[in-house]
């Protein structure tokens, strides 16, 4: 199906569906979405869910990109990204060929600062800068590992291919991001290191709430835990620990189990506590704030968006704290505040996420959605509104 980039998320479903020969009251049925949904999202007149997205598109048998309308091929060439792409799934693919007799590497110390640069550019939304860097370190990393096959070199190239997955996801590659997630792993096993092959389940357990698979998502999420269990005891196990009790507490909320939901976050709570704030401990941005952020996103997916809209209200973010996380967590607070009729609040958050991080807002479906629930709520908008919206290519 090609991409009909200036259709909202809802025309894209009336056209899978019309090609699955399906009336709106099938779809509804097979989907367990309400028939009044259902309509109402085709029509544009109210904002397809992540969870409405994620069980239409199992119902349909697509993926939930392809709904959402990724990648964003226009905008990807207008920012000069969609070239980047090619060479990052040249190296992933690299990954067994041995030494590359034509790439000398750097001492290993050198390319784990540099493979650390890159985590932290990721982070800060360098995002065209990264994609830019990472095939060639990919590349030299697979030929340091394969030289000297220590489980330091490994990690390193660990290190690389999670950076891919970040690259990959938010630029609106999610096969490809996969991918990375399988070289991560294949290079944890010769490192020897149950932390990152936990934080790969955790990640792998993200890339299936995107689409919709709340039930797999957990299970990868009770492996990860039972994988970190092997790691030593100590802060970054902990750490770890707590982001996968943070993602299967989403999980849980999107699959409306409220009690496990909470359940989760308290487990998270409480580990943070003693963990502290650990932004940098494998760059996953744990500790209190994050948890806090995470109670916005379980309210929110628990459809309770009062409650989502005042728990931000009440949260501290403290300076300093990743643009990525902030800039995610203030489309979530918008998509709340959208469906709570603050629609004026809502686009703030919008713009506040743009100024934080403009190249991932522009390719988050998240903000693309919020704007459009805005746009069709027939409120008189700020002159800016038509602005943001031709930036993010509508």
């Amino acid at each position: 199906m090609p991409p009909y980039l200036d259709e909202h998320t809802g025309a894209r479903i009336a056209r899978a569906r019309r090609a699955r020969r399906l009336t709106q009251r099938e779809l509804a049925d097979l989907s367990h979405v309400s028939y009044s949904t259902l309509t109402k999202v085709e029509q544009g007149v109210l904002p397809a869910s992540p969870a409405v997205t994620g069980a239409l598109a199992r119902a349909l048998s697509v993926s939930v990109a392809e709904l959402n309308g990724q990648p964003y091929l226009d905008e990807l060439r207008q920012d000069q990204l969609d070239g980047l792409i090619q060479p990052i799934r040249d190296a992933l693919n690299v990954y067994d060929l041995g030494p590359d007799p034509d790439v000398t590497p750097r001492p290993v110390a050198e390319l784990e600062a540099h493979a650390d640069r890159l985590c932290a550019q990721v982070r800060a939304t360098n995002i065209k800068q990264v994609a830019a860097d990472l095939p060639a370190l990919m590349q030299e990393a697979t030929t340091a590992a394969h030289l000297a096959p220590d489980d330091r070199s490994w990690r390193v190239l660990a290190s690389t291919y999670r950076t891919a997955y970040d690259v990959t996801t938010k630029l609106g590659f999610p096969d490809l991001g996969t991918v990375a997630l399988d070289r991560l792993e294949w290079s944890a096993q010769r490192a020897s290191d149950p932390l990152l092959s936990g934080m790969r389940q955790y990640m792998r357990g993200v890339a299936y709430l995107r689409a919709g698979d709340c039930r797999t998502g957990k299970r990868l999420v009770r492996l990860g835990m039972a994988t970190l269990e092997q790691a030593e005891a100590g802060r970054a196990r902990n750490v770890l620990t707590g982001q996968l009790h943070l993602g299967a507490a989403v999980l849980c909320a999107r699959d409306q189990d409220e009690g496990a939901a909470e359940g989760h976050l308290g487990e998270a709570q409480r580990i943070a506590e003693l963990t502290g704030p650990a932004e940098k401990v494998h760059w996953v941005s744990f500790g209190p704030t994050n948890v806090g952020v995470h109670r916005v996103s379980v309210l929110a997916e628990l459809d309770h968006y009062q409650g989502a809209v005042e728990a931000a209200e009440h949260m501290t973010i403290p300076d300093g704290w990743p643009p990525s996380r902030l800039a995610h967590h203030c489309a979530e607070v918008a998509r709340a505040q959208m469906w709570t009729g603050r629609t004026d609040a809502a686009f703030k958050n919008l713009q506040r996420a743009r100024k934080l991080a403009p190249q991932q807002t522009r390719y988050h479906p998240l903000v693309r959605e919020t704007f459009a629930g805005l746009e069709s709520a027939k409120r008189r908008m700020p002159d800016t509104f038509g602005n943001y919206g031709a930036w993010l290519g509508r």
